[in-house]
């Protein structure tokens, strides 16, 4: 059985990040069938952060962004078609065109797409974007170097306050609208927020928190938009960063357990079907996965990480050629990073999942620390500023479910002496954008109930 497991015919859907780190890991997994990769762009797969970062701040062109293949994986692109289905018995993929794909073993890395301005005639006014794809960021970059009065950022969530960050940059007056109490609160929680909404302003951005944008004015082109608060904010770009939706629409009908959160799968990549029984041929890697992590408590975590794509679609890669008894799980601690306003964040755990936080480095007020975030007595988070130095140590805290406050260690100041305080995670409801790990299972004390 492993060795027919080996051969056979495997379909890819989406040509992501994840999508071409899995092609490559089935290969040298040993997987010698039939390989198709399906991606609704026209592209190979490229690289997304740079997009928000060095193509906005004109260091690189959209073009030059795509990914470097580690080696052939000897696939069949069938680019810029769209998967508008999969039919589960027959075991096909269903494409836009007419044409279905037989598979053998199917993997979905469809990931998600930038949350457009719900108002559809506002959003086609010249002059609003959204940032996700090439064509987005080329087009942006564009507008950015014509040198506009003012920028208008919608979200003040990572992608929103990049933008920001590279507006002020290219010395653009910029203003940032969030929903909630400061930018990053979705993400970081209350605490280290409020160091993001100080930076902000620090370097010139006109924030504007606890308000919603009710509408985008402009006739033809975008001029202006009206808060709730009453104020109107004039400007002649406007960038709609309310988070992202994943690409799961195209499977409403599978059969498989698809929803806004992703698609539900367990630890081992294998797709959930809408029963919840765990299918042994479908898999699941990357942004549009959720999957349940013992460390947190098995709450189903959707993220949004580059780093966890990379991690799951080798997982998933090898137990798609691989019989039970050698599969493995996906375990990884989610990390991430973000470069913004002259400050190098960077997080390992799920800052989301927690009751209170600690400083055990530097200070707020130096602009320099290290954030341990705990629930339950344990460490579950650590978020650096400008020393990531730290992170290893602090991963190796919640992998063995330390103990918070956290021991002597790493940490240049008493414990003692600054007392842990609420975490401050906001519900994801009361934001313009959302974390980058979305906590979407129940807590270990709640029970089904079955009528």
């Amino acid at each position: 059985m492993r060795d027919d497991l080996k051969h056979g015919r495997i379909v890819i859907v989406g040509a992501s990040l994840a999508g071409l780190r899995a092609a490559e890991a089935l290969r040298e997994e040993g997987f010698t069938g039939s390989l198709t990769v399906v991606g609704d762009e026209p592209h190979v797969p490229y690289d997304r952060p740079p997009l928000s970062k060095q193509v906005l701040l004109g260091q690189a062109t959209a073009d030059t962004t795509e990914l470097p293949m580690r080696r052939d994986p000897d696939a069949e692109w069938r680019l810029g078609v769209r998967a508008t289905g999969v039919d589960l018995l027959a075991k096909r993929v269903l494409l836009e065109d007419g044409e279905s794909l037989p598979y053998d073993r199917l993997l979905i890395a469809t990931g998600t797409r930038a949350r457009p301005w719900p108002n559809p005639e506002e959003a086609a006014l010249d002059g609003v974007f959204t940032l996700r794809t090439r064509e987005d960021a080329a087009g942006l970059a564009e507008r950015l170097d014509a040198r506009p009065e003012r920028v208008l950022v919608i979200g003040g969530g990572f992608t929103g306050s990049e933008i920001a960050s590279a507006c002020r940059e290219l010395e653009l007056e910029v203003t940032v609208t969030e929903r909630g109490p400061a930018p990053l609160v979705g993400a970081l929680g209350g605490t280290l927020s409020k160091l993001a909404a100080v930076m902000q302003r620090n370097h010139g951005v006109d924030l504007r928190t606890g308000v919603t944008v009710t509408a985008l004015r402009g006739n033809g082109s975008f001029t202006s938009a009206e808060l709730s608060d009453g104020s109107r904010v004039d400007a002649d770009v406007c960038v709609v960063a309310l988070g992202a939706v994943r690409n799961v629409e195209w499977l409403a009908d599978s059969g498989l357990a698809a929803g806004p959160r992703g698609i539900a799968c367990d630890a081992g990549c294998r797709a959930f079907n809408m029963y919840g029984i765990v299918t042994d041929d479908v898999f699941v890697a990357g942004d549009v996965s959720r999957f349940p992590h013992p460390l947190f408590g098995y709450q189903m975590l959707s993220l949004e990480h580059w780093g966890n794509a990379v991690e799951q679609a080798g997982v998933a890669a090898h137990n798609m050629v691989n019989p039970g008894p050698l599969q493995r799980p996906h375990l990884s601690i989610p990390s991430f990073w973000s470069t913004q306003f002259g400050l190098n964040i960077k997080s390992v755990g799920v800052p989301t999942y927690s009751d209170h936080v600690v400083i055990a480095q530097g200070s707020l007020e130096a602009r320099r620390l290290t954030m341990v975030y705990g629930y339950q007595g344990r460490v579950t988070a650590a978020v650096t500023v400008d020393m990531a130095k730290s992170l290893d140590y602090y991963r190796h805290l919640i992998e063995t479910a330390a103990p918070f406050p956290p021991p002597p260690g790493a940490q240049d100041r008493a414990i003692a002496a600054d007392i842990p305080i609420p975490s401050l995670v906001p519900d994801p409801s009361g934001l313009s954008h959302g974390p980058t790990v979305a906590l979407t299972g129940h807590l270990p004390d709640r029970r089904l109930t079955v009528v």
